[in-house]
């Protein structure tokens, strides 16, 4: 399995844009399919941003279509997920995640290796 690192979570206010990083290691994220998720308090998890392993398709949840955006840098073997525009309701554990890519559905439904995680909170 991949090992994955996020970092670049905090407190900003409403508006404000952030950019999460998932360093990767053990593994490429040239061959796998990655994924962000999110859990607010007493929600289930959501897969908000996804990236297949070529970079070409991506996908995003309607709660944060055409406010995020989902990049990865191969050489740095690093996925990145660019949040603008952000809103209170955008407060949660961000969650990064990988499957491998020779799995065909999109997006992804399982995945096989996931982060610790990180707090975003956006406060009003």
């Amino acid at each position: 399995q991949v090992q994955l690192v996020e970092s670049g979570g905090g407190l900003v206010q409403a508006g404000d844009s952030l950019r999460l990083s998932c360093a990767a290691s053990g593994g490429s994220v040239s061959r796998h399919h990655m994924g962000w998720f999110r859990q607010a308090p007493g929600q289930e998890r959501e897969l908000v941003a996804a990236i297949t392993w070529s970079g070409v398709n991506t996908y995003y949840s309607d709660s944060v279509k055409g406010r995020f955006t989902i990049s990865k840098d191969n050489a740095k073997n690093t996925v990145y997920l660019q949040m603008s525009r952000l809103k209170p309701e955008d407060t949660a554990v961000y969650y990064c995640a990988a499957t491998p890519s020779y799995r065909s559905t999109w997006p992804p439904l399982d995945f096989d290796s996931w982060g610790q995680g990180t707090q975003v909170t956006v406060s009003s």
